[in-house]
């Protein structure tokens, strides 16, 4: 069974689908699909995408801010605990620092970072973590606010090695999305080489970055096997290895549904 740890469906296209989510939840089901974790970037948009996923047994979903979404409303600890106990959710984030897009004062996305990291502590969720040209503040954060007393992942990492063994360190998963697949990604198939194999995730990050050979279309869940292949073929493995491996990783760290969820 694959799993993609981390997607977006609420924001997928269902222009090839006539507009219809079913038949998009039915066509990822088909490719082999058999979890996927619905990431909340904004709570404006938290209700709207509780009720998109609403009595999907296979989807599970996020509470929290993404970094580069400057103008959101500020959540509180107590916000993302309460929301998190009330919704189901079985993890705290996106979140993070995200230096690419965002330029002059940032202490405000330090700020929100340390924010999610309390909440997580305090709920017992795994963090999300959206990490972009901030390597060193971002490790810098979850040391000081001890990121690793909740845990958690590093999505869709892009990063040196150097900075996988210090989120390893602190018992961070990390994940790849469909950028391993991409031709001057050789750097980061390096580090997709030497993740501990317990500690690897993947995800489409949809409907965002699609691997090739669908790279610069619109992303699906059910790419995620571009991803398994990939990582197979770095390790030596078959993707239906990658498959179950990974799926056992993904319900370590988030737990298994509920029976009736």
């Amino acid at each position: 069974m694959l799993v993609d740890s981390h997607c977006h469906l609420d924001r997928v296209d269902l222009t090839p689908y006539e507009g219809s989510f079913q038949a998009l939840m039915a066509a990822i089901r088909d490719s082999g699909v058999g979890h996927m974790l619905c990431v909340c970037i904004d709570l404006e948009e938290f209700d709207a995408m509780r009720a998109k996923v609403a009595g999907e047994s296979d989807v599970s979903i996020s509470v929290g801010v993404h970094p580069n979404e400057q103008a959101a409303r500020e959540p509180t600890v107590a916000e993302l605990v309460r929301l998190a106990a009330d919704t189901g959710a079985v993890a705290i984030g996106e979140t993070g620092l995200d230096y690419h897009y965002n330029q002059g004062d940032l202490d405000w996305q330090r700020a929100r970072f340390r924010v999610h990291i309390a909440a997580a502590r305090e709920s017992g969720l795994p963090l999300i973590i959206h990490t972009r040209d901030a390597r060193e503040d971002t490790i810098a954060i979850m040391r000081a606010a001890g990121a690793e007393q909740a845990g958690g992942v590093m999505h869709c990492f892009t990063e040196t090695w150097e900075m996988a063994e210090q989120a390893l360190d602190l018992g961070f998963y990390i994940s790849f999305s469909g950028i391993v697949t991409f031709k001057s990604a050789e750097s980061l198939r390096d580090v997709a080489r030497r993740v501990p194999l317990e500690r690897l995730l993947i995800e489409t990050d949809s409907p965002y970055l699609a691997p090739v050979p669908h790279r610069g279309k619109k992303n699906e869940p059910r790419y995620v096997r571009h991803v398994a292949e990939k990582i197979g073929e770095l390790r030596g493995m078959s993707a239906d290895a990658v498959a179950e491996l990974t799926a056992e990783n993904y319900f370590r760290l988030f737990g298994k549904p509920q029976a009736g969820a």
